[in-house]
């Protein structure tokens, strides 16, 4: 029988202005720096009216340097851009995974099509660290369509399992990282139990996205909360007490310092200094986007 990991914090995702765009925050929070290697989740949601024009909504240009932003879609689509001459659209099941490495320059905003007719848009972000030989890397971009991920179907009536990354009962996601990962983005219908085996190595999430769940030994777990687990168990039970879509997030810890400005990720405030540095002189790239 699989010993259970157990509920290190339930953190509930705050709300937060970005920049300008509201986002969900469960981590970092007050109480939680972060969750070795995850630095960052951002869960963002919004009506984009008919006629918007692409450049006044989503993220414009802006730098990373040392890490890799995963971003999920949910609902509508990002069209990405970056300096390195990568332009690609994803859609609703979706994923984006850029590894910034050495430097690079993007945005992300709701296509053409998507600003014209008008739609909802939802996407989570995740900020996954990279290790210190390899935060200097040359930059790497993959565009993850729905059915560029395999599923493990549940049941027959919609509960599936998508593998992003890493391997899980066999199902090798398509995700290319740096680092021992497993990603999975669940969908289960209300009423439906499964265990999830996570490697005994890895630290863990799960974030709720829609719906609820209880877990097993714990007790409910709502919508808009993220569960950090302690590394005590093989694995996790869950029953959807709804209809729930949830994020399995687990990665071996990098366990190196870790110094953040914005959007560079180091290991020490020399490395942040020659980021800006080098982001200032254009090291990393420009990225003038181009509107039909």
């Amino acid at each position: 029988m699989m010993k259970l990991r157990t509920v290190r914090a339930l953190q509930y995702a705050d709300m937060m202005d970005m920049g300008g765009m509201p986002v969900r925050q469960p981590l970092p929070s007050a109480a939680i720096d972060q969750v070795d290697p995850f630095l960052l989740l951002h869960h963002h949601s919004s009506k984009i009216a008919a006629g918007a024009y692409p450049r006044e909504v989503g993220v414009g240009p802006h730098p990373h340097r040392g890490f890799s932003p995963v971003t999920f879609i949910f609902k509508g689509d990002v069209h990405h851009r970056d300096s390195r001459g990568n332009s690609a659209i994803v859609h609703a099941g979706g994923v984006q995974w850029m590894d910034a490495g050495m430097g690079i320059m993007h945005s992300e905003r709701p296509s053409k099509e998507l600003a014209e007719k008008g739609g909802s848009q939802e996407i989570v972000q995740l900020w996954v660290n990279t290790p210190a030989a390899r935060k200097m890397d040359q930059p790497n971009y993959q565009a993850l369509q729905e059915n560029d991920i395999p599923s493990i179907s549940i049941d027959d009536v919609g509960s599936n399992i998508h593998v992003v990354a890493g391997t899980f009962e066999g199902v090798k996601g398509p995700a290319h990282s740096k680092l021992d990962l497993l990603m999975l983005n669940v969908t289960m219908k209300a009423g439906i139990k499964r265990q999830f085996e996570i490697p005994t190595d890895h630290q863990t999430l799960l974030y709720v996205v829609k719906g609820g769940l209880t877990m097993t030994g714990y007790g409910p777990v709502p919508a808009l909360h993220m569960v950090v687990l302690h590394q005590d168990g093989a694995g996790i039970e869950l029953t959807a007490d709804q209809e729930t879509i949830f994020l399995i997030l687990s990665g071996k810890p990098i366990d190196e310092p870790v110094i953040q400005y914005g959007p560079f990720v180091m290991n020490s405030q020399t490395e942040i200094l020659e980021a800006m540095r080098d982001y200032q002189m254009g090291k990393m790239g420009i990225l003038i986007e181009e509107f039909d």
